[in-house]
This record gives structure tokens, sequence and C-alpha cells, in this order.
């Protein structure tokens, strides 16, 4: 497994254990975009952008990102298990 593979391993499992659920998109006609949806029973919805450590989203992805958060829609860009706790407990707090 590819170290943005386990990252996204890694996030899958902890928005489950939160009590969350996920979906990895598939964004037809549309290139960087972000890569899952995730959601929780108290209506909250976030788009996810997983990276392997150290990695930052390239130039389409961060236009897209753009174009969403103008939207009012919630981006978060996370690279490794730290990320992606901070990113829950902000999240869930």
């Amino acid at each position: 497994m590819t170290p943005e593979g386990r990252n996204e391993a890694y996030l899958h499992k902890r928005v489950e254990e939160t009590g969350g659920d996920w979906r990895r998109l598939k964004w037809l006609g549309r290139r960087g975009c972000p890569d899952d949806v995730i959601w929780w029973p108290d209506g909250k919805v976030f788009f996810v952008e997983v990276k392997a450590p150290g990695e930052k989203p390239k130039k389409l992805q961060l236009y897209e990102h753009k174009l969403m958060r103008k939207t009012g829609l919630t981006v978060f860009v996370v690279d490794g298990p730290e990320a992606i706790d901070a990113m829950l407990e902000a999240i869930r707090s």
C-alpha cells in the first residue's frame, strides 16, 4: 500500500470510529476534486483531499478546492495520521 493509501485507510477507520461514514468520490469529467466525502448523523458533511506525508495539493486541486469553498463547502487537506486526528477533533468539537 502506498503512503497515501495508508493515510486513506486511517482516515476511513477513524471516521467510522467516531460514528461517521465516508465515500470515495469519482468525479466524472472533473479533475482536481477532493478524494472523499465524510459525514456524521448530525448532518455535518466535509470533503477531504488525502495526500502522502509532506505532499501538497497540485495547482488544479487548489483551484477546485477554492471553487468549492467559495460556495460554502468545507475542504480539508490531510497528509498523515496527526493531520487526520486534528481535523476530526476540529470537526467533532
